[in-house]
């Protein structure tokens, strides 16, 4: 595999960001003759940043199968948002990203060969790009994601840590005002036509604090958008669970496979 890391100046962002990008082996990418690979866009959680992904896991093992590049891209703790006060992390990831990195490397401009996945923050963040851009991506993917933000982390918030509830707030405004944005998923997967939507994967471990909430996404949305739904007995919020995990779900992208 290739790996590198690349910066540029954002001018969404207005500073310097950096991105981790796998590329197929040398081979393989002599066999594409000059086609644009399949791209997945890999999303870290909140207390990540871009190298967690190759860090933690064998994802660079996994991908030796695939003719697919991989991004890998670093947002902090914005929960991939237009943030009330502070910048639009969304508009990076969602319009900015995807040009750069179509400009610099040899990846493919059709929806039906870009994709998005992450794990807690980063499975918001895939299932919001999913929801809210259906025509830019064919199939997205939530790990231990954080599907209902409104449940899970407002809520929370409010009970036990003051210090997090005023960083959400400064990331989506009060409460009251996210229930009414796009930022909350519920509300725009009920609004969605599940004939424009990407396919979607979401996978939960049974002792995950979020899991109570992705049982309750899927049970609501599952038969909508069809959802495929995996959970493991006794699995937490854990990076074994993830690594298990995204070798599925590149598997489940049913992209071309290296020779």
């Amino acid at each position: 595999m290739a790996c590198t890391e690349f910066h540029y100046y954002s001018r969404v962002l207005d500073i310097d960001v950096t991105v981790s990008v796998i590329l197929p082996e040398v081979k393989t990418m002599l066999e594409q003759d000059g086609k644009p690979l399949p791209t997945l866009y890999l999303l870290h959680g909140l207390s990540d940043d871009h190298t967690h992904w190759i860090r933690q896991t064998r994802l660079e093992f996994y991908a030796r199968r695939y003719r697919l590049a991989i991004v890998m891209p670093c947002v902090n703790r914005s929960f991939y948002t237009d943030m009330k006060h502070g910048a639009k992390y969304f508009t990076f990831v969602s319009e900015e990203l995807p040009k750069v990195m179509e400009l610099y490397f040899p990846l493919s401009h059709e929806r039906e060969e870009r994709f998005a996945a992450g794990l807690s923050m980063g499975g918001y963040g895939a299932m919001k790009l999913g929801l809210l851009c259906p025509e830019k991506y064919a199939a997205v993917a939530s790990l231990s994601g954080a599907v209902e933000m409104e449940a899970d982390f407002f809520r929370h918030s409010v009970q036990k840590d003051d210090a997090f509830l005023r960083e959400l707030t400064d990331i989506f405004g009060p409460f009251e005002e996210f229930r009414q944005s796009d930022n909350c998923l519920t509300r725009v997967a009920e609004r969605l036509d599940p004939a424009k939507a990407p396919r979607m994967y979401m996978a939960c471990g049974t002792a995950d604090f979020l899991f109570d909430s992705n049982e309750d996404f899927v049970r609501r949305f599952g038969e909508k958008f069809s959802i495929r739904y995996d959970t493991e007995e006794g699995a937490a919020h854990t990076w074994d669970f993830w690594d298990r995990q995204i070798e599925k779900v590149l598997a489940w992208l049913n992209v071309p496979k290296a020779e």
